[in-house]
C-alpha cells in the first residue's frame, strides 16, 4: 500500500487534486475538509465513536483531534508520511504502516472508521472490510463513507492528479450504500445505521 500512500502525499499537502478513474470519470479531492477541523457531516462519525477507535486511512487526523477532545481513545493509520507529519503537528496518535499489515490492538477495537472515501483503498471494497471486521471487538463496528450515488458500484484504477502531475494507475473503488450493504454481509456485517445526505455514511456492525 506504499505506493497508494505516496500518491496522495500532494493532496494531503492541500494541493487542489482529483481523481482520474480508467473509466473516464473523474472525482474532485475534498482536499480543504481533509485539513479543516471536524465538523459538519462528520459529526454523525464522531458520535457513534464511543470507545476505542481505530481510523483507517487517517490522513492529517481531523477525526482523531475531534475525538481526542471528546475524550475517546484514538489512533490513526496511514502510510502517508505526510499525514504523519501532520498527526504529529496535532498532537495526535498515529502510525505509519500499511492497512493490512500487523496493527495493534487486532480484535480488540470498538470503532474502525473508513471516511472520506476510503474505502476505495486497494480495490477491493470486499477485502477491505473483512480486514476492518478483524480488528473489532465482538459487537464493535465499523463507519464507512458511501460514494452518495446509492447504486453506484465501480472497480478499476485510477490516476491522482496534482496539479498538473498525474500519478501511476492504482487498484481502487467506489461503491454506493446499496452494493455496500451487500459488500458488508460477504464481511460478515450488518447494517445497523445510516446517514444520507451531502455524504452517506454507513454503520456496520460485527458479530
Amino acid at each position: 500500500m506504499t505506493a497508494v500512500a505516496e500518491a496522495f502525499d500532494g493532496p494531503l499537502s492541500g494541493t487542489p487534486s482529483r481523481l482520474l478513474c480508467d473509466d473516464g470519470t473523474e472525482v474532485a479531492l475534498d482536499v480543504d475538509r481533509w485539513s479543516d477541523p471536524a465538523g459538519g457531516c462528520d459529526d454523525w462519525l464522531l458520535r457513534h465513536c464511543t470507545g476505542p477507535t481505530l481510523d483507517l486511512g487517517c490522513g492529517p487526523g481531523r477525526l482523531l483531534v475531534a475525538l481526542a477532545a471528546r475524550g475517546v481513545a484514538a489512533l490513526g493509520v496511514d502510510g502517508s508520511a505526510v499525514s504523519r507529519t501532520h498527526c504529529r503537528r496535532r498532537g495526535v496518535s498515529m502510525i505509519h504502516a500499511d492497512l493490512y499489515g500487523p496493527l495493534p490492538g487486532e480484535h480488540s477495537w470498538s470503532h474502525v472508521l473508513l471516511a472520506d472515501g476510503n474505502i476505495g483503498i486497494g480495490g477491493d471494497p470486499a477485502a477491505l472490510l473483512a480486514r476492518a471486521a478483524r480488528l473489532l471487538v465482538a459487537g464493535g463496528t465499523v463507519l464507512v463513507e458511501a460514494d452518495p450515488r446509492p447504486e453506484h458500484a465501480w472497480r478499476g484504477t485510477a490516476r491522482v492528479v496534482c496539479g498538473a502531475r498525474a500519478g501511476e494507475p492504482l487498484p481502487w473503488a467506489v461503491q454506493g450504500a446499496v452494493p455496500l450493504a451487500v459488500t458488508a454481509g460477504r464481511a460478515g456485517l450488518r447494517v445497523t445505521d445510516v446517514h444520507l445526505g451531502t455524504r452517506v455514511f454507513l454503520e456496520l456492525t460485527g458479530p
